[in-house]
């Protein structure tokens, strides 16, 4: 039975290897193209944002070597115990209950394994809710079945994102290419305002691992900084009606030069915000009192006029 043991325990351990590598190969195996899916793709798309970084490093570090571990820990206990404690191997079964050390390990374990994952947790949690200032702030507004898309800072005013048909999209792209995409410039913090006008949807976009509820009367926030130029893909996650599958979200990252140009395409401007307050403060400047004028005249002196020149004494009389 010791030799059966040992013989489970490889098994297991064989098993566990194998998962990882699978995880930490995955995204090695069919990932060479950013922003979406790819045919046989395992795990997580490739990350394109600082914040991705961090979620991937949870999920392939922290959660799933803990969730390998455990599942094939409970594998192997159930096998070991099948073949152990069957009828057969077993025919006089134990009369007692229960075994306190094992219902404390089985109580502090887990309860230790919860509190290192919540300091990873809250941590990730900490930097999603961290917002930097942002250099670009574009407000979604989710509708059945489009998105809206607003530049207020650059004064674009809301244009409509709309899917694709299957005629005029990429094969591999269809459901994910849409007309009008969100342009944003490359390693700019982008700050996301989300909204419904009428029932609740969802942005998602894998590549940036975001996904943020658009609640009809609520302005949700999140943010992304992308890394490298391209067009990254996302969708509507929360069922939202009939054509909730023909939704997708399409954004454009293009560098700084290329961004002003479709700003001003789209008749806006990239110094908008700093003309409407200089223009803000002119009228307060040409209300404030002009300062006093100089007096011209020059001030009086308390100096004392000069005294009058003296008359020159008399001559001395003559001597007799």
């Amino acid at each position: 039975m010791g030799m059966g043991m040992r013989a489970m325990a490889r098994l297991g351990g064989g098993i566990a290897a194998t998962a990882l590598a699978a995880i930490f190969a995955a995204p090695a195996m069919a990932q060479d193209v950013l922003g979406q899916p790819v045919p046989a793709g395992l795990g997580l798309q490739t990350a394109a944002a600082p914040l991705a970084h961090e979620a991937h490093f949870f999920h392939n570090v922290v959660l799933m070597p803990v969730i390998t571990a455990i599942c094939v820990l409970v594998l192997v206990l159930l096998v070991w115990i099948a073949i152990r404690y069957n009828k057969r191997s077993n025919p006089n079964p134990a009369k007692w209950s229960h075994n306190t050390l094992i219902e404390v390990i089985w109580t502090v374990v887990p309860v230790l394994i919860l509190v290192g994952i919540s300091l990873f947790s809250f941590r990730l949690l900490f930097a999603y809710h961290d917002y930097p200032d942002a250099d670009v702030t574009v407000k979604i507004t989710g509708n059945q079945w489009n998105w809206g898309y607003e530049y207020p800072d650059q004064g674009v005013a809301e244009y409509i994102s709309n899917m694709l048909p299957e005629d005029q999209a990429p094969k591999h792209l269809y459901r994910l290419a849409a007309d009008e995409p969100m342009v944003v410039p490359v390693g700019e913090n982008v700050r996301l305002l989300i909204t419904a006008s009428d029932v609740i949807h969802a942005v998602a976009v894998p590549a940036f691992a975001i996904k943020v509820d658009a609640v009809p009367g609520r302005m949700n926030e999140t943010w992304f900084r992308a890394e490298k130029e391209g067009d990254y893909y996302g969708q509507c996650s929360e069922l939202c009606g009939v054509d909730h599958a023909f939704m997708p979200i399409h954004v454009k990252v293009v560098s700084k030069q290329a961004f002003a140009e479709w700003v001003a395409s789209k008749g806006g401007s990239m110094t908008k915000a700093a003309d409407e307050a200089a223009a803000a403060a002119a009228p307060a400047a040409a209300e404030a009192p002009a300062a006093p004028a100089a007096d011209a005249a020059a001030a009086p002196t308390d100096a004392a006029p000069a005294a009058p020149a003296t008359a020159a004494a008399p001559a001395a009389p003559a001597a007799q």
